[in-house]
């Protein structure tokens, strides 16, 4: 049995037997009766209620760095390339704001280049993966903002983030 499918199992075990976070009084429960799936969360909630989510969900202490890599390298590949230029310019533009240059990440993280529009999936999940681990309050920005990625992570990715929502959506 591979690793991703151990993973996979515990997640699934863990959802049966209610291991879950509580996001918020009812909001587990507000958030799963208001959308019907998460790619119906992710397309149509609100910034703010995929932020409250993604806060508490999407953090290195919670989803490990070597798991969560290989996810946003895949779900960045299955977004349109728009989607995909949309995501590198906010990452850029956060990190201008920490005082991270666009060519000092070019050169540390080995992009092919600096120009968001001229970025491949693999420069773009690098940039994620960046931000997950070294800041991930960046991270979860993006992804409030840039709900796309969230349609392409996997079922048991979301159901260890976000526990008691997941386990309802992913049951439908």
């Amino acid at each position: 049995m591979s690793t991703s499918d151990r993973y996979k199992r515990e997640i699934m075990k863990d959802l049966a037997d209610g291991n879950k976070e509580i996001l918020e009084p009812n909001g587990d429960d507000a958030l799963g009766e208001k959308y019907k799936s998460f790619d119906d969360f992710a397309d149509r909630s609100s910034r703010d209620e995929r932020h409250g989510l993604l806060r508490r969900a999407f953090h290195p202490e919670r989803v490990p760095a070597a798991q969560m890599d290989p996810e946003l390298k895949s779900a960045i590949e299955k977004i349109k390339p728009n989607e995909r230029d949309d995501v590198a310019r906010d990452f850029f533009k956060h990190f201008k704001e920490r005082g991270l240059s666009d060519r000092d990440l070019e050169k540390q993280l080995g992009l092919s280049t600096h120009h968001a529009r001229k970025m491949n999936a693999d420069d773009v999940g690098k940039l994620a993966s960046f931000a997950y681990t070294a800041h991930p309050d960046i991270f979860q920005e993006v992804l409030a903002d840039q709900p796309a990625i969230l349609k392409f992570l996997s079922n048991p990715l979301v159901g260890a983030a976000i526990g008691a929502i997941a386990s309802k959506w992913l049951r439908k």
